[in-house]
C-alpha cells in the first residue's frame, strides 16, 4: 500500500456505524470521525467503552443539516427492495422524481439524502454480497443510478473476500465514490495466509462446549439434510484453515463455526476469538452479554479489509483532481500555446 505520509488528516462520519468496524479501519488510515449514529442500545454501550463517545441515535430521525461537514461519509447500511411503482406513477403523471422517491423508506435513502446535503468528498459503503443480485437487481441498479445519475458521483464497486487477511471466508461489496474524478483502485489484499488457529484462545471456559443434547441435535439434522440431497449443516473447522461465514445469529447454536475439541464435543467460539475473527484487536472491549457480542460482531464489517480501502481513499483524496480525458474535440478549442 501506499505511504501515508504528509497527508493531512481528513475526516470522516460513521453511519450505521454498529461497534465501529469502519471507525477502527479510518483511524488506523489517520481519518478522524466526528460523527456517528447507531440506533441499537447494546451496539451504542460497545461503541462508547471503545471510542469514548456514544452515536447519535436513529439516522431516519436526524436532519442532515444537524450533521458536520465531513470529507468522508461510511455506511454499512441494511439491505432493502426499492419499489419500481412510485418511479412509474411519477412518469405517468410528468412529476420529477428521482431517489426521494425512488428510494424513500428505505435506509439507503438516509445515506442519499445526507450525500445530497453535505456532497462529501468521497464514501465508502459495504453491505452484503448478495445485494447485486439482491431482487433480481433492481436493488443494486437503484442504488447505482442514484449515486451516479442523481448524486454525480464517479463509484467503484468490487465483492471483496476478507479470507486473505483473517481467517474467515467473508465476502462483502464495498461500493467507493467520489466527488470529484480521481485514479482509485480497490486495494490488492496482503495473502496473510491466516489460519483459525492462531485466533483461538488457550483456554476456552467450558461453557462454550456443545451440550450432549445440541450436539446430537446438529448431527441428526445434518444427518437428514444429506439424506435428502441438501448441504446443509453444521461446520466443523479446520483449524489450519479458515471458517465460514460468522453470521448475527451466531449466537443460536453456533453450528456454522464449531471448534473441534480431543475427546469431547465440539464448541461454539468466545466472543474474543469472533473479534479476533473480524480483526478487532485483543484491546477491543466486549461489555455486552454473549449473545449480543455474537450478533454485534456477526453483523461488523472486517476491520483490516476497510483499513485497506480507507488507505487508498485517503491517498486518491490527497492528490490533484484527475483532469477530463483529453477528446480531440476538447483539444481543438484550448488555445494554441506559443513558444
Amino acid at each position: 500500500m501506499r505511504s501515508m505520509n504528509g497527508y493531512r488528516n481528513l475526516t470522516f462520519i460513521d453511519l450505521f456505524a454498529g461497534i465501529g468496524g469502519f471507525r477502527t479501519g479510518f483511524e488506523r488510515a489517520g481519518c478522524n470521525c466526528i460523527f456517528a449514529s447507531e440506533w441499537d442500545k447494546y451496539a451504542q454501550q460497545t461503541y462508547l467503552a471503545n471510542y469514548g463517545d456514544i452515536p447519535s441515535g436513529d439516522i431516519t430521525k436526524i436532519p442532515a443539516d444537524q450533521i458536520p461537514d465531513h470529507d468522508i461519509l461510511t455506511a454499512g447500511f441494511p439491505c432493502q427492495p426499492f419499489s419500481i411503482a412510485g418511479v412509474t406513477k411519477h412518469n405517468a403523471l410528468g412529476n420529477a422524481h428521482g431517489f426521494e422517491h425512488t428510494t424513500q423508506g428505505t435506509l439507503f435513502f438516509d445515506v442519499a439524502r445526507i450525500i445530497r446535503e453535505k456532497r462529501p468528498a468521497a464514501f465508502v459503503l459495504e453491505n452484503v454480497k448478495n445485494l447485486k443480485t439482491h431482487d433480481k437487481g433492481n436493488t443494486f441498479r437503484v442504488i447505482l443510478e442514484t449515486l451516479k445519475d442523481e448524486l454525480g458521483y464517479h463509484v467503484f464497486h468490487r465483492i471483496i473476500d476478507a479470507r486473505h487477511v483473517v481467517p474467515q471466508h467473508r465476502e462483502r461489496i464495498y461500493i467507493v465514490g467520489f466527488r470529484e474524478q480521481r485514479d482509485f483502485n480497490f486495494p490488492e489484499l496482503p495473502d496473510l495466509s491466516p489460519k483459525v488457529a492462531n485466533i483461538l484462545e488457550n483456554q476456552a471456559p467450558e461453557k462454550y462446549t456443545l451440550s450432549d443434547h445440541l450436539w446430537q441435535y446438529l448431527q441428526d439434522y445434518a444427518r437428514k439434510h444429506r439424506a435428502k440431497g441438501n448441504g446443509f449443516g453444521y461446520g466443523l473447522v479446520d483449524i489450519n484453515g479458515v471458517t465460514r461465514t460468522l453470521s448475527a445469529r451466531y449466537y443460536k447454536d453456533g453450528a456454522e463455526i464449531l471448534i473441534p475439541q480431543e475427546g469431547k464435543n465440539p464448541r461454539r467460539l468466545t466472543p474474543r476469538e469472533c473479534a479476533r475473527l473480524m480483526g478487532y484487536p485483543d484491546s477491543f472491549k466486549i461489555v455486552c452479554s454473549d449473545t449480543r457480542a455474537y450478533k454485534q460482531f456477526g453483523n461488523s464489517v472486517v476491520v483490516p479489509v476497510v483499513e485497506a480501502i480507507a488507505r487508498e481513499v485517503v491517498v486518491c483524496l490527497s492528490e490533484p483532481v484527475q483532469a477530463p480525458h483529453m477528446t480531440p474535440e476538447i483539444a481543438h478549442q484550448l488555445p494554441l500555446m506559443l513558444p
